[in-house]
């Protein structure tokens, strides 16, 4: 390997998986410890969230909507840093997230087909065109994070943001808040008004259920495996590196959270 995969190699640890699995569970197990993480996840994420909006809105023009997303997501951000325990900082990372899901209908094109705007979030099942494709975006990024997880040899049933309520595994869901806007939302807003998709041929409908029809799967995993080829310069390594292999190296950087090399996990920022 060369470059940023010399580096990827280099902060593996070398403890079997079994030992370093027991070294999570140890240090996971630590309430404050795990709040520690919890904070700096939330904020990367509500950080990713507040720099795309500035971003996107900078291009297509920023209206009283957005400047009111951006103005409460910083409020939000600046209540995280604050927060003194696990459930004001999930309420505060919540309030950016609604927040920024309330903006995001603000960067699509306005002569956009109505059955593919954006009006919230929904899910389980989604209900209309773009929350079928967030939904099944963010599936496949479940898969790639756990596929990361797996090859640095860590639990994914031991977390410390997510709680298990569901067959999905915490650590996964932890490690997904970091990529969930570079890896998907950008794309996907971006294919939106590039008019990729087709109400009528790339979904299928049932009820008040919508899904991606046999046609639209595989053009959503165009987009999604062809973001992860774009290259973006981690700031701990100071490579390049595509997203596929940022995913493995956020797994790396997690794991020496309690290896002895604290500080390194959750720097990603969109600028």
């Amino acid at each position: 390997m060369t470059g940023g995969g010399r580096y990827v190699g280099s902060i593996a640890a070398g403890a079997s998986p079994v030992q370093r699995r027991i070294r999570q569970y140890e240090a996971l197990r630590e309430p404050g410890f795990s709040f520690k993480l919890a904070k700096k996840l939330a904020s990367a994420r509500s950080a990713s969230q507040l720099g795309f909006l500035l971003r996107a809105s900078r291009e297509k023009g920023r209206g009283s909507e957005i400047d009111d997303a951006l103005r409460g997501i910083r409020i939000a951000l600046r209540s995280m840093n604050q927060a003194e325990g696990i459930d004001s900082l999930r309420g505060f990372e919540g309030e950016a997230g609604r927040l920024y899901f309330s903006a995001l209908p603000m960067l699509l094109r306005d002569d956009l087909d109505e059955r593919l705007r954006f009006n919230g979030r929904n899910r389980r099942p989604p209900r209309d065109c773009f929350n079928a494709l967030l939904s099944f975006g963010y599936a496949l990024l479940y898969r790639d994070v756990m596929q990361a997880i797996i090859a640095v040899a860590l639990e994914p049933s031991f977390g410390f943001f997510h709680t298990p309520r569901s067959a999905a595994h915490p650590l996964a869901l932890d490690l997904m808040e970091l990529f969930r806007v570079p890896l998907w939302d950008m794309p996907l807003v971006a294919s939106m008004n590039r008019q990729q998709w087709s109400p009528d041929e790339d979904f299928t409908y049932a009820g008040v259920q919508v899904w991606l029809s046999d046609k639209g799967r595989p053009k959503a995993i165009e987009v999604y495996e062809r973001r992860k080829e774009d290259q973006w310069k981690h700031p701990v390594t100071g490579y390049s590196l595509s997203y596929a292999r940022l995913i493995e190296l956020e797994c790396r950087l997690l794991e020496k959270e309690w290896t002895g090399q604290p500080g390194l996990f959750a720097r990603m920022r969109l600028r």
